[in-house]
């Protein structure tokens, strides 16, 4: 009998250059009006670097895969690769990771996604190029327990109505969706069907004012919100104001975040550690409550290392940190 895995990503895989600027040329600036940043560096001349870390085989859904293995369940990654020298040097990291390869295509003539992260204490701005891949569902032997679903090309938009098609038909295939920028701005209509087959929906309160199209404040109003586009259980982050679930019983609970042991180093995969282990809490049998104690944690060790895998807990570690949690540590009722 085929395996039935129980965590399958589905997304764009990519290479990582972190690259440390001096803080004697770089600067960010604030805009007082608006509160953005801007990253500046003299134009025209060569400038110093502190320190740079290739980190292969991350993204969205591959950091996904990584960190529910790590957990203790059975994954796949489903994504697609250039025939180069990153291609092989990603494929050989998922398998040290123990994430299957099954579902992973490599493509002759191809290009691996190779993106440059300027680091400036623990933010970063990220340079991106993304090859055109052709996004195919492969054929599952056995349906997954769950599809968690992100970040993909822009070209890509019939893969998701695909994936709501696979999802409908095979309904004990929970999906757990995770959009990324271009997913919201494509919008709810353009994505209906995908949206009214997710069992499992994240993003922050801002990414929900978006979607919602609102300015609404309150997270549960706007979890409610989420929830009557379809998804039965939206989970909503806050920044350093922790993170929202409203559970089967309409009881909406908050998390705050785990402290940290010490200053960030790296912000690059806290989301998607959060979200992989909220999930991971769910397949393992915990209820939305329990699994919002989960996801906090292993954000707090991902951004102490830099890139978005080296801090990702096993599910031993984790339970001893919750285990030895301070006592403000507790979901609570709100």
């Amino acid at each position: 009998m085929s395996q039935q895995y129980d965590f399958v990503a589905i997304g764009d895989i990519l290479v990582d250059a972190f690259i440390e600027l001096s803080k004697d040329d770089a600067d960010v600036s604030i805009d007082l009006d608006t509160g953005r940043q801007t990253l500046q560096m003299p134009f025209g001349t060569k400038l110093p670097y502190q320190d740079v870390v290739v980190v292969n085989a991350v993204g969205n859904s591959p950091n996904a895969a990584v960190a529910a293995h790590r957990l203790g369940l059975s994954t796949g990654l489903v994504t697609n690769l250039g025939n180069d020298r990153n291609g092989k040097d990603c494929l050989e990291a998922l398998r040290t990771e123990g994430v299957h390869t099954d579902f992973v295509k490599m493509h002759e003539g191809k290009q691996t996604n190779f993106h440059y992260v300027l680091r400036y204490g623990p933010e970063r701005t990220i340079l991106i190029k993304h090859e055109k891949f052709e996004y195919r569902l492969p054929d599952f032997p056995t349906p997954p327990r769950f599809i968690y679903f992100s970040s993909i090309g822009e070209h890509g938009i019939e893969h998701h109505h695909e994936i709501a098609r696979y999802v409908k038909a095979h309904p004990e295939s929970k999906l757990v969706f995770q959009p990324g920028t271009f997913q919201i701005k494509l919008g709810v209509e353009a994505l209906k069907d995908l949206y009214e087959v997710t069992e499992i929906f994240f993003c922050n309160k801002e990414e929900a004012q978006l979607i919602l199209k609102t300015t609404e404040q309150d997270v549960p109003t706007l979890i409610r919100g989420l929830r009557a586009l379809g998804p039965k259980l939206p989970v909503v982050t806050d920044g350093p104001h922790g993170a929202y679930v409203i559970d089967e019983n309409d009881i909406a609970w908050h998390m705050p975040m785990y402290p940290d042991p010490a200053p960030p180093v790296d912000r690059t995969g806290a989301g998607d550690s959060f979200s992989t282990t909220f999930t991971a809490a769910i397949a393992l049998g915990k209820t939305p409550a329990e699994a919002l104690a989960w996801g906090p944690i292993n954000s707090m060790s991902v951004v102490q290392h830099i890139g978005a895998q080296a801090g990702l807990l096993t599910r031993e570690a984790l339970e001893g940190y919750l285990q030895n949690r301070p006592a403000e540590y507790q979901a609570r009722q709100i």
